[in-house]
């Protein structure tokens, strides 16, 4: 089959008409069908792997192999082995008990039925594009859904190989990508799905979310914000900064998830940098030309990025570059940014007020944990939140007192890894959660069914017209606290 490609409404409708008749005919898909779709997926990720490391590659200008490896294919191979294995268990129907209870007691029946929701449409993002793809595919096929996929613009390599990795093991009613730029983007927002999750910036989700109202089609949002880090101050300052920076500079930083700032005690501050140029320094013993190092994705990223760092500099805030050669990396093949460090910084700064998306990492100290908390809630809700230290009553503290989409302590990150969590934002971090059996509830539609007594007995006669002391005596006993 020759790669899918539509670039008008109609001919994304098309696609999307046949997909749905194609799902109305022949219905909820048998457990069998829906682990062959599961295991042709887990199939294109193995037998493709150099071609998707070569595309990402390409698509950034210098990206790690491994690196690929390890976030696009292999995470994605667990979120699929893990639906493959529970699929069976998910979509047995969950018995319920009846109300009043003694309806049950004569053969009353309640359960809720999970039934597919038909076709959803996948908008995956660039910087872990092929992993935001099957990722979300897990949940979707599990549930015995569709799906019409529109990858990023912004990895042309890696999503022309897609549409042609899907083309050659799915028909076109099963699952079809769909390449373009934004204006192809802008009408696939628009269509009627049956369930649609976007996964990328906040700004673009409301648009996405505006197109979507017109249908009324249920979204799933996973975005991004400004995540934060609390060191508490019975951290292991060590341990702490490697893992933070290993966060912060993994793809460069371009992760929704990725450490946005950190908040540490004022005493602890000069021991957080050394440690985390020491950090680097393991990590990165040059930047320029070491493959293990991630490129930006794209010029106007690039700048944006830097811009941040320059105004912060022209604002008199402390600027380190962790570049262990003291590398030039103003002429330069790629987009690379060393890691950097801004001490400090004042909230007009843009780098505090925007994700940043790259390997910048703002550090502002407190005084006590109060205050870093009190700073957290006074800005908006962010996707992820990390704690380091080994005071159980703080990290509680912190954990309850703030709202966030989802907590690693004494790492980052990891938590997005857990099959068994709900992954998922709140308010400006997105909405809706999937991973695990919590994606396949999310691309369920949960139908109720509520099995009635075959006998026609009294007390349901009495609910009937005319009414009598039966039903005068039921009520008096209901309006009793």
């Amino acid at each position: 089959m020759a790669a899918n490609k539509a670039h008008d409404v109609a001919s994304m409708t098309a696609i999307l008409n046949r997909q749905k008749a194609a799902h109305l005919a022949q219905g909820a898909p048998s457990a069998e069908t829906r682990i062959d779709r599961i295991n042709r997926c887990i199939s294109l990720l193995i037998d493709n792997r150099r071609a998707i490391e070569d595309a990402l590659n390409t698509d950034f200008g210098s990206r790690s192999r491994e690196a690929t490896a390890f976030t696009d294919i292999a995470g994605s191979i667990g979120p699929l082995k893990h639906a493959r294995e529970g699929v069976r268990k998910w979509m047995r129907p969950e018995k319920r008990k009846t109300t009043p209870a003694i309806l049950g007691l004569f053969g009353a029946k309640a359960e809720v039925r999970f039934q597919p929701k038909g076709v959803v449409g996948v908008i995956s993002p660039w910087n872990f594009p092929v992993n935001l793809t099957f990722g979300p595919l897990a949940g979707i096929l599990a549930a015995g859904n569709r799906a019409m996929i529109k990858p990023s613009e912004y990895t042309p390599a890696t999503s022309e190989l897609m549409a042609k990795m899907f083309s050659a093991a799915f028909d076109e009613t099963e699952i079809c990508v769909i390449t373009g730029g934004p204006e192809v983007g802008q009408a696939f927002a628009g269509l009627a799905f049956d369930h649609m999750i976007f996964t990328g910036g906040t700004s673009i989700a409301r648009h996405v979310m505006r197109a979507a109202a017109d249908n009324l089609v249920p979204l799933t949002l996973e975005l991004g914000g400004k995540s934060p880090v609390v060191i508490g101050k019975s951290a292991n300052m060590e341990t702490a900064a490697a893992r933070i920076m290993n966060g912060k500079t993994l793809n460069a930083g371009q992760i929704c998830l990725a450490p946005d700032y950190v908040l540490t005690p004022k005493e602890s501050l000069e021991g957080f940098i050394g440690e985390a140029q020491k950090a680097v320094t393991r990590m990165f013993p040059t930047i320029k030309d070491n493959p293990d190092y991630t490129a930006i994705i794209a010029q106007r990223h690039y700048d944006r990025i830097k811009s941040y760092v320059d105004e912060a500099r022209a604002k008199g805030a402390r600027v380190i570059e962790i570049k262990p050669e003291n590398e030039d990396l103003s002429q330069q093949e790629h987009r690379k940014i060393a890691p950097t460090l801004i001490i400090d910084p004042s909230d007009d700064m843009k780098v505090m007020q925007e994700e940043i998306f790259g390997p910048v990492l703002p550090v502002k100290t407190y005084s006590g944990v109060d205050e870093a908390i009190g700073y957290i809630n006074a800005h908006a809700r962010p996707l992820g939140l990390y704690y380091f230290g080994e005071d159980a009553a703080e990290q509680e503290k912190v954990l309850s007192s703030t709202t966030s989409g989802g907590v690693t302590v004494n790492d980052v990150i990891f938590h997005v890894a857990q099959e068994e969590l709900p992954f998922g934002g709140v308010g400006p971090a997105g909405m809706g959660s999937y991973h695990g059996h919590d994606g396949f509830l999310e691309f369920s539609h949960r139908k109720s069914v509520f099995s009635q007594i075959k006998k026609d007995i009294g007390p349901l006669q009495q609910l009937r017209p005319p009414y009598g002391p039966g039903i005068r005596k039921y009520l008096d006993g209901q309006m009793k606290g």
